[in-house]
């Protein structure tokens, strides 16, 4: 399987890679702005071991021509992507009040812009059949339980739920599927920002479990869904 992820320095993303890299024929292309821990996992990986391959690069989704850069990089290493997991985040946890033109331009930049930016420029490159995974919020999900300062993550992320809706039905045609996963707490970094000394029931290991299996199989039977992912409130 050739697999392309966003956000993949830390957290569920660099999970996500490690547990697809320890399946059998996947070459993956882990995309984060700090790759050092992507590289030290890569050169981990023995020689051949399970013909997996990790792809570390660095590049910045809230940078003007981001797509252009990677797509090279990406058709330099192969020519055919089965799936593509937009899973890159940003999180700033302020009141409204406080919040920022800025903040807002972050947020929706890489939350939403970005995937949208990544699948457009990808797109006559797609295998058929591939699958697209959307990485969403609990938060993003209407009528769900919503949190003092993450309006506009919040708001970013239920785009990115609407968007994966659109994108799954302009590409049935082109056997591409989109889904989205909308995920409650998961115990990484970006947690401990907006809930400092909260604890998830759920580790970034096992939600990566959960998603690698859902990129695997799950567009065999669903396209376009929003699917819940959690165990509680946060």
């Amino acid at each position: 399987m050739n697999i392309i992820i966003t956000g993949a320095g830390r957290g569920i993303g660099f999970e996500t890679v490690k547990h697809f890299s320890s399946m059998k024929g996947n070459r993956i292309i882990a995309i984060s702005r700090n790759i050092s821990a992507l590289k030290k996992l890569s050169n981990e990986i023995p020689v051949g071991k399970n013909n997996s391959f990790i792809y570390p690069v660095s590049a910045d989704l809230n940078t003007k021509g981001f797509e252009k850069q990677l797509l090279s990089f990406i058709l330099d290493r192969f020519k055919k992507i089965d799936i593509l997991i937009n899973n890159a985040g940003v999180l700033v946890n302020k009141s409204i009040q406080q919040l920022t033109s800025e903040d807002f331009d972050s947020m929706f930049s890489v939350n939403t812009k970005a995937p949208f930016l990544l699948v457009k420029a990808m797109l006559p490159y797609f295998n058929k059949p591939s699958h697209i995974v959307n990485i969403s919020s609990m938060g993003g999900l209407q009528g769900s339980a919503k949190f003092k300062g993450l309006s506009l993550y919040s708001a970013s992320k239920g785009a990115l739920a609407i968007l994966t809706e659109c994108m799954a039905e302009e590409l049935i045609g082109k056997d591409i599927k989109v889904n989205c996963l909308a995920l409650g707490s998961v115990q990484t970094e970006m947690l401990s920002e907006a809930f400092p000394g909260y604890k998830a029931q759920t580790s970034a290991a096992e939600m990566a479990e959960f998603i690698v299996n859902f990129a695997l199989n799950a567009h065999k039977q669903i396209n376009g869904k929003i699917i819940p992912v959690s165990a509680s409130t946060p």
